[in-house]
């Protein structure tokens, strides 16, 4: 195992068999646990054996489609991170896959040493700024220990990158967080191209507290969206309605 390399329980589904066999030996070079599987359906009868850490699926599965791969998956390992390998660029295709349950993708050709880097940024979940215990704002708790999000008392079911996301802006309440800030701190330090991924997110997070909100009436805060900037998390934000866009 490289120094500084962190094990993890790795599903890889991948039909394509130089693509397979390349993924496997390096991830297992660099001391990860290693399953790998050529279908959707035998990746999703696996992921309901025992619990992994990280899942890498590729959305061109000759079975089933991927993006409802990406569903089930997400039901049946709600704790795991989920990384589409696609080779289908189209901000529309990456948008569907997250929204499924994904959370992060890589588009093929993968190039190994950001494959690396993507699986250190998320198993280092419970690092850095957003680790740190955070007040309560407004009936809006983050119990960043626990990995636990409640409204008025009530549990908010988060994704484990919508939490981090929630968690990193409840650290700095009121304060403008830009976008690449965001990305280095929730994904990936080394991160470059589009921040889809972090749009995505947000307004799930933003649909979530919402929802929440309105059945409960509680007291919530907001994420606003800085124009050109990034994103700012504030209690009574002087717009009317939930959510500003």
């Amino acid at each position: 195992m490289q120094n500084g390399a962190v094990t993890s329980r790795i599903l890889l589904i991948e039909d394509d068999s130089t693509i397979g066999e390349v993924l496997e030996s390096s991830l297992r070079s660099h001391g990860h646990q290693i399953t790998w599987e050529r279908t959707g359906a035998a990746g999703l009868a696996r992921a309901t054996m025992a619990p992994v850490d990280l899942v890498l699926l590729d959305l061109g599965l000759p079975d089933l489609d991927g993006v409802e791969v990406c569903r089930q998956l997400r039901r049946a390992q709600p704790g795991c991170v989920l990384v589409m390998l696609t080779a289908r660029a189209g901000e529309m295709d990456v948008v569907v896959g997250l929204e499924a349950g994904a959370d992060d993708y890589l588009v093929k050709p993968i190039r190994l040493t950001e494959l690396h880097a993507r699986i250190r940024a998320h198993l280092r979940r419970n690092e850095g700024p957003s680790a740190r215990s955070v007040p309560p704002i407004g009936d809006l708790v983050v119990d960043v220990p626990r990995r636990r999000v409640t409204v008025a008392g009530q549990e908010l079911r988060l994704r484990p990158k919508e939490f981090d996301l929630l968690a990193r802006l409840a650290a700095q309440p009121d304060v403008a967080l830009s976008r690449e800030t965001l990305m280095s701190d929730v994904w990936d330090e080394h991160w470059f191209g589009s921040t889809k991924t972090l749009d995505v997110h947000v307004a799930a997070v933003r649909r979530k507290i919402g929802e929440i909100a309105a059945s409960t009436g509680a007291r919530v805060p907001e994420i606003v969206t800085l124009r050109g900037h990034g994103y700012r998390l504030v209690l009574d934000a002087p717009d009317n309605g939930y959510g500003s866009s």
